[in-house]
């Protein structure tokens, strides 16, 4: 069984001896920065989803939009605190809050849902796809940009 202070948010690398020690030390710290960075995030998806509404048998190009820049902005994220010591809250708060709260599986799935129950089986097919392809490429392509601006700048 898996000890109390390592049942966390996978998100939360416990391989990385300071952020092991700041959620040791003070989880209600580190949850606390998870949550204020959720509300950011989720409140921009929100923002943006109101601003670009879509019909049900439409291609919800806010959510698509909304989850593959949050996926190239976590790749770029994973990229430079792979890189370079940053303080032990700047990836709960920015990696799980501001990006997991701007990120959205669920609006993903109920878009794709209610797409299917308006018959529109073919644009829910195309989004879910075009999705999960795209949110996997933009992590790849945010990590290997925010990785070779790094080995540039260090070069200087």
């Amino acid at each position: 069984m898996t000890p109390p202070e390592f049942r966390v948010d996978p998100d939360v690398d416990l391989h990385v001896p300071a952020d092991r020690a700041e959620l040791t030390a003070h989880p209600a710290t580190v949850l606390g920065a998870i949550a204020a960075g959720g509300v950011l995030g989720a409140l921009a998806r929100a923002g943006i989803q109101a601003a670009f509404p879509h019909p049900p048998t439409g291609f919800p190009w806010a959510t698509f939009g909304i989850n593959v820049t949050g996926c190239l902005l976590i790749g770029a994220l994973m990229a430079v605190l792979g890189a370079r010591p940053a303080h032990p809250l700047v990836r709960p708060f920015l990696g799980v809050g501001v990006l997991g709260g701007f990120t959205t599986f669920s609006a993903y799935a109920v878009d794709a849902q209610r797409a299917v129950a308006a018959g529109a089986a073919g644009t829910a097919l195309a989004y879910l796809a075009a999705t999960l392809v795209g949110a996997l490429l933009a992590v790849q392509v945010g990590d290997a940009a925010a990785a070779r601006l790094l080995r540039r700048r260090a070069a200087r």
